[in-house]
């Protein structure tokens, strides 16, 4: 059988595309490849559980566009399927009189992605929303929520399926090759042969696009790991519902908050550390092949080469809990190191070019048989059905 469209990838953003796929052309015959036992095994069921509501990313971009977009039709997903979602609101904090700029310019840029009700709030109002935070300047973004992901894309993968869709679980891809405009996938079980191929592979989007693609690719996937500790039960009323810093505007991580889950729980963290393995949720997880060809990758040693005394940071704050607990109390200063338990770990699949780029924007390169995902990270999963509606776009101007 030769499929119209094989989607490699069966995290929350593959699904999407396959959902969104199946939708507008029922007839297409689609497959979605995963190398795990389940979906959504890694991006998708080891993040935060945030509902993002479009705060951070720059005015036009896929980011912006895509999230806010994602935002509302998650939303109405969860609705329509009875996810339980919750939207709590969070507040974004400044520490100190040299943040206050930046928060301002936060502000600016929420307004002008079109969220609702943001503002600035006074420390009075703070306290009241979150007795424990300390700070000298605050927004509140009431759009923000919580979810749980795996439980979404479980959602998306059954919907998928009730339209015709097929999903192929244990399947890791080994090799694609292009013969008479049909690409045909080795996977670990067997070959399946398909008109287009949709990467949408996370932490190997790279790889797989190396498969799918002639030239060399001038973008290698870094992964960072996210560490996370939780508070201890008795404990949690430390946090109503979500607390943020103001981020680092140099460097593509949010910084350590704390965040009320859907599951039950309050998380702090993460810290962004190197992952010596694509798929490394330890410390001791290493990949000596992989870990090799991030430290060979030009681009990352240019980052390495900027942002050295930051990483120093996160990983010094990586192997001591003194230090992690320091960067929270920063937020409340009544956090003691006694009241963090160790929790999960994410990796962040984050796409850096060769001179040293970090890729802020979500990026989807098209090929003649192929579309590529290529950078997906935070907030692809409150943005999945939004970018799933865009490559989907592309996919079927080829049908």
């Amino acid at each position: 059988m030769i499929y119209d469209i094989i989607i490699v990838g069966g995290g929350i953003v593959g699904l999407a595309t396959g959902l969104k796929i199946k939708q507008q052309k029922p007839e297409l015959t689609v497959a979605l490849l995963e190398k795990e036992s389940d979906v959504a095994m890694h991006q998708t069921g080891n993040n935060s559980g945030v509902i993002h509501s479009g705060l951070y990313y720059k005015p036009g971009s896929l980011k912006a566009t895509n999230c806010i977009d994602g935002y509302h039709e998650l939303i109405r997903f969860c609705q329509e399927e009875n996810i339980p979602f919750e939207l709590t609101g969070k507040v974004v904090v400044a520490t100190n009189q040299e943040q206050v700029p930046l928060l301002n310019g936060l502000l600016e840029r929420g307004l002008q992605n079109g969220l609702t009700g943001i503002r600035s709030i006074s420390l009075d109002e703070l306290k009241h929303l979150e007795p424990y935070c300390s700070g000298v300047a605050a927004i509140h973004v009431p759009q923000t929520g919580i979810v749980d992901y795996k439980k979404v894309a479980i959602g998306y993968s059954e919907k998928f399926k009730s339209l015709g869709g097929e999903v192929f679980l244990s399947h890791r891809v080994l090799k694609i090759k292009t013969l008479n405009a049909i690409s045909y996938v080795e996977t670990s079980k067997e070959e399946f042969a398909g008109k287009l191929v949709i990467n949408c592979a996370g932490l190997y989007s790279d790889k797989v696009a190396q498969m799918n693609q002639t030239e060399e690719s001038d973008v290698k996937i870094i992964p960072f790991r996210g560490e996370y500790f939780k508070l201890k039960k008795e404990r949690e009323y430390l946090v109503k519902n979500l607390i943020y810093p103001v981020p680092d505007p140099n460097f593509p991580f949010l910084g350590v908050h704390f965040t009320r889950m859907m599951k039950g729980g309050v998380e702090a963290g993460p810290n962004a550390v190197l992952a010596f393995k694509r798929e490394g949720y330890k410390r001791s997880d290493v990949n000596l092949k992989e870990l090799a060809e991030t430290l060979a990758w030009p681009g990352f040693q240019k980052v390495a080469a900027k942002y050295w005394k930051t990483g120093m940071g996160e990983i010094y704050r990586s192997f001591s809990k003194a230090a992690f607990t320091k960067a929270l109390q920063e937020l409340i200063p009544d956090i003691q190191e006694s009241d963090l338990v160790e929790g999960g770990a994410g990796v962040r699949a984050q796409a850096c070019d060769r001179t040293g780029g970090l890729l802020d924007d979500f990026s989807i390169k098209e090929s003649e048989f192929a579309i590529n995902v290529l950078n997906a990270p935070s907030p692809a999963a409150t943005s999945s059905l939004a970018i799933g509606g865009t490559v989907s776009a592309l996919a079927l101007k080829r049908f």
